[in-house]
């Protein structure tokens, strides 16, 4: 969807402000709402996104990253780590009803991860809708506690 532009003028007021005019709030909504309206369409029905949305977080020992794929089936998700990147893809599938056939969409998305993890230890669990893959840190990238001493 695309809003109609509109004429209106780029100055609020006609009287300088620090040498320059006051910039009208509106610059730059248009666009805005544009971004809105597409990726609303996008994840509401009409031509449907390939991405999903992940959460990123960490603690001493691991970085996580977690998504939520509600409809999709385990066998349906294929975790790869690659070159310093983890690539989380999963199908979803609807079955056919009366009419209409069966109807499947792939998302897909690939998160950079620092030099820092064990990719040999890497695991995935996916629980209620939600995937989980743990990314263990190497020894030395861990945080070490450094004693003060007394003089």
């Amino acid at each position: 969807m695309r809003l109609v532009r509109y004429s209106y003028p780029s100055f609020r007021a006609v009287t300088p402000v620090f040498g320059g005019y006051q910039r009208s709030p509106w610059t730059g909504l248009e666009t805005e709402i544009d971004r809105l309206f597409d990726s609303a369409v996008g994840t509401l029905g009409g031509a449907s996104t390939t991405r999903f949305p992940v959460d990123l977080y960490e603690d001493a020992n691991n970085t996580y990253v977690r998504a939520e794929l509600p409809g999709v089936t385990r066998e349906d998700i294929n975790v790869e780590m690659t070159d310093g990147y983890l690539t989380i893809a999963a199908v979803r599938k609807t079955p056919a009803a009366e009419g209409k056939p069966e109807e499947s969409f792939s998302f897909s998305r690939a998160v950079s991860i620092a030099d820092e993890v064990q990719t040999d230890q890497v695991a995935a669990a996916y629980e209620n809708g939600v995937l989980t893959v743990t990314l263990p840190k190497r020894e030395e990238a861990k945080p070490k506690k450094i004693s003060v001493a007394v003089k």
